[in-house]
């Protein structure tokens, strides 16, 4: 199975606009952090939920270090990586949730990097709509704008290294703009991508479906259809997806 194509360096930044992801360490707790559908709050105490086998104990390291990684494009929009790869990764998350984007900092590049790129891992990233407020939905139709023109994964990143808090207006609509533009994109599709609410339905049906999925806080991942809520370092994510991958979890509907 060959190696997808690594994604092309962001374009350069423009004042007052963040690209890449930040290079700094993050001290794991034994808990899980994620936002609830009440509130984001700060460390809730708990382990990981999971509607699978018995979680091994004491597999979190002390600190996780971050990859210098990109993800790579598909032509898929929020996905990456071989379809009929063995294992299938749904991320739920929110881009005010800051959970969310520690999970973008600390896991999500490298599991790009060990699992997509070698054709393990089939990765997807979904919404939970205006789950923290407006700028949640706004931000996530940008996100699919962006995927419209085969650039989701860059707008993702941008999105993530530029949150300064929730409702402030780091996603209004022309925030949103500046953005893409930063990336080079066809404003006057982006444009009018924004303005008219091209994927507002695709942002509320992404809601229903993490719903109906049992989602109750973000970010939740899936693997194989089983359930995981809260912030997973990437030491927790990885033995979870070599359990994966010789066999060893249930695969549930979801």
């Amino acid at each position: 199975m060959e190696e997808p194509a690594p994604q092309e360096p962001l374009s350069p930044p423009i004042e007052g606009i963040a690209q890449e992801a930040p290079r700094s360490n993050w001290r794991i707790w034994l808990a899980a952090g994620g936002c609830a559908l009440v509130l984001c709050a700060t460390v809730f105490v708990g382990t990981l939920i999971v509607l699978g086998p018995k979680y091994v104990e004491k597999i979190f390291p002390d600190k996780i270090s971050i990859a210098d990684v990109v993800p790579p494009m598909t032509a898929r929009s929020n996905t990456m990586g071989e379809p009929d790869a063995p294992v299938h990764i749904i991320v739920y998350g929110d881009y005010q949730c800051p959970y969310c984007r520690q999970f973008w900092q600390e896991t999500e590049s490298q599991l790009i990097e060990e699992y997509v790129n070698t054709g393990k891992v089939y990765f997807e990233y979904r919404t939970v709509g205006a789950f923290l407020g407006p700028e949640s939905g706004l931000a996530a139709q940008g996100s699919y704008c962006a995927g419209d023109q085969g650039r989701f994964w860059e707008y993702h990143n941008i999105l993530f290294n530029n949150w300064s808090g929730e409702n402030v207006g780091d996603f209004t609509q022309d925030k949103l703009i500046k953005y893409a533009s930063a990336l080079e994109l066809d404003m006057t599709l982006f444009e009018a991508c924004i303005n008219e609410e091209t994927h507002k339905v695709t942002v509320e049906q992404d809601a229903a479906q993490a719903a109906a999925d049992g989602v109750n806080g973000t970010p939740t991942v899936f693997i194989n259809g089983v359930i995981y809520e809260g912030v997973q370092p990437y030491h927790a994510l990885k033995y979870l997806i070599d359990q994966a991958l010789n066999g060893n979890l249930n695969e549930q509907s979801g």
